[in-house]
């Protein structure tokens, strides 16, 4: 089995419903997220997939959330915007991105919201 990660970034702002602490107030993060895919068969050039186009789909999953106010996106309409609910919408985005790409399966995606506490979704 072979498993590449990448890490990148973006920044939004967001404020967590029905939560009783400062989170309730609107605030914003620069969060970073790590995404971890697997497979077991590499392709002619020794790749399991190239970072250029891992990277790429992660950028163009993330574009929908950098510089935004999380709380009126579309997903967010009826789920809190937690770092748990974040990378379980990144996972599934970066899913549908690398559908393209038999063989390869995200793994996980880590949302950091500071350098000392972070979430994981993963299958």
């Amino acid at each position: 089995m072979f498993r590449l990660t990448v890490v990148d970034s973006f920044a939004s702002a967001h404020q967590l419903r029905e939560y009783e602490g400062q989170c309730e107030n609107l605030h914003g993060h620069n969060w970073r997220v790590e995404v971890v895919v697997e497979g077991r068969e590499l392709n002619f050039q020794g790749l399991l997939l190239d970072f250029k186009d891992l990277k790429g789909a992660l950028r163009e999953v993330l574009k929908e959330l950098d510089h935004s106010f999380l709380n009126e996106l579309p997903y967010f309409q009826e789920r809190n915007p937690t770092s748990e609910n974040l990378a379980f919408f990144i996972f599934r985005g970066l899913e549908a991105a690398l559908k393209a790409y038999p063989g390869v399966k995200v793994k996980s995606v880590t949302v950091w919201e500071s350098e000392r506490a972070g979430a994981t979704y993963l299958e």
